[in-house]
């Protein structure tokens, strides 16, 4: 038993004294932040490692490991004190939010890609004072202002800088937290990028899958593809009132028209011409790498279905959001129809939104966005559900690498997880609007390395970098937002 305890003692001197120097190192490493230099200065346990005092009783040891550590520190005392943001050009316009307290650390967070950040400043009033390791608490506070998609992104930014704040707090990564992790480094899928003829695109596939090292890609088959070739589609009228963009235009345009109430078809023409385009990406690719699809166009179900039994022979890895996820009923009829999986789920707003789809099986695979399902608890939550059913979780994400590594998080305490998207690929300045703090890389190979170490989400923003690239519209930097600071009405739902 002695010897026993002898070894006990001894690994865990070089442990204490591994971890240490990583903290050492950390504190004077000129890229890391003076915020976090101040925390790592704080919570130091004395100066002492604690293998430095074996020798000394337990009483002895605790007084001595504990006599320069500051009571306000303990996150039993944090409070929330600020709230404020900064506009990214991410995606054309994603806000960054930023967690204030009363012991000088703060939280990272991200209101989803498109979405108005004052659907995370109006919660300012409601989280003043809060603790903000209460996280759950604090979501259910604020979960009511969330709807679905970007209506979701103040809610979700919240809450993943709470997450932020809690593990730098505790000093242990986000995905601890949310009670531990399957995996040491988190699988991405990219876009398949576009070449102006086949082999400009044969190269830029090579490039994206050599060089870059992704093993999993994703292509639009729109028919935007073929709206300029005759004989294609049929009852392109809509077109004309708006345009044929699926993303912008009037509330009656063909992009604000819900799929099942265009009225457009596809040819046997068309058909033939989206196939060619699988089947030519399918050959540069081969049929070892999975590929995803998504954006058809806003065509009813019986259209979706032709377009997917043409598609079926090359095994694609899902359709995406075929249909608007509200209508489950349709979703169930293509599942049921197609042999490649069906999947849907970017814009659910919470668990709940989700029991339709995965009670009656209506998709193959969930495919939340974390910024807008809730956070990074909930869509954990919304995985392991569906794990229940048979079913997997892949994530949408589209944003800057706050939530990125917020979905890294999630993704690795998740077991039923598949891949994560990364939309920003090709944007040479966006891993470097944030410093990793753990000094790990923030994609290597296709893949996101999980931070075993880093605190919270394990990232600083890189200031310098992240101001070049605000928002022409706002070039504010967290500034001053006291005009969210009061609350002036009764939130509670019920009578």
């Amino acid at each position: 038993m002695k010897n026993r305890l002898q070894e006990i003692i001894a690994k865990q001197r070089e442990e204490e004294l591994s971890y240490a120097k990583q903290r050492k190192a950390e504190q004077e490493n000129p890229l890391t932040g003076s915020n976090r230099r101040d925390f790592l200065k704080k919570t130091a346990l004395g100066g002492f490692s604690l293998a430095a005092l074996t020798g000394l009783t337990f009483e002895d040891t605790m007084a001595e490991t504990t006599r320069n550590v500051s009571r306000a520190s303990a996150p039993s005392d944090l409070k929330i004190t600020d709230l404020r943001y900064c506009v990214t050009a991410v995606m054309g316009r994603t806000a960054i939010i930023r967690i204030d307290t009363n012991q000088g650390i703060y939280g990272l967070g991200e209101v989803r890609d498109g979405a108005d950040p004052r659907y995370a400043l109006m919660l300012k009033s409601r989280i003043m004072g809060e603790n903000p390791c209460n996280v759950e608490k604090i979501f259910k506070i604020i979960r009511q202002f969330g709807g679905p998609a970007r209506q979701a992104g103040g809610v979700c930014a919240v809450e993943m800088a709470l997450w932020d704040l809690c593990g730098k707090a505790y000093n242990v990564p986000a995905w601890q937290l949310l009670g531990g992790r399957y995996r040491d480094k988190v699988r991405l899928y990219a876009d398949t990028p576009e070449g102006k003829d086949p082999e400009d695109q044969k190269q830029k596939i090579k490039y994206r899958m050599e060089d870059q090292g992704y093993t999993w890609l994703k292509m639009d088959v729109s028919i935007n593809e073929i709206k300029d070739i005759p004989g294609c589609l049929n009852n392109t009228e809509i077109f004309k009132n708006g345009g044929s963009s699926q993303w912008q235009g009037g509330y009656m345009s063909y992009s604000n028209t819900a799929h099942p109430f265009t009225g457009i078809q596809i040819t046997e023409k068309g058909l033939d011409e989206l196939e060619k385009i699988v089947h030519n990406v399918r050959e540069m690719v081969g049929y070892e790498v999975p590929i995803s699809t998504d954006h058809y166009g806003h065509i009813d179900m019986n259209n979706c279905i032709r377009l997917g039994k043409a598609l079926d022979k090359y095994r694609l890895a899902w359709f995406e959001d075929m249909v608007p996820w509200q209508m489950w009923q349709q979703h169930k009829v293509i599942t049921d129809t197609l042999d490649t999986p069906n999947l849907t789920g970017e814009d659910i707003f919470l668990l709940n939104g989700f029991k339709d789809l995965i009670h009656n099986r209506a998709v193959d695979i969930v495919h939340p966005d974390l910024a807008s399902s809730g956070g990074l608890l909930e869509t954990k939550r919304i995985g392991d559900y569906a794990e229940e059913f048979g079913i997997a979780m892949a994530m949408h994400q589209a944003g800057t690498p706050v939530s990125f590594m917020a979905n890294v998080h999630c993704a690795a305490a998740t077991q039923n997880f598949l891949s994560l998207e990364h939309h920003s690929v090709d944007v040479p300045w966006w891993e470097d609007l944030v410093i990793m703090t753990g000094g790990d890389k923030i994609i290597d190979k296709g893949y996101a390395p999980v931070p075993l170490t880093a605190p919270g989400l394990g990232i600083e923003l890189n200031e310098e970098v992240v101001k070049q690239h605000l928002h022409a519209t706002d070039k504010s930097y967290f500034a001053p937002t006291d005009e969210w600071t009061e609350k002036r009405s009764h939130d509670r739902t019920y009578s």
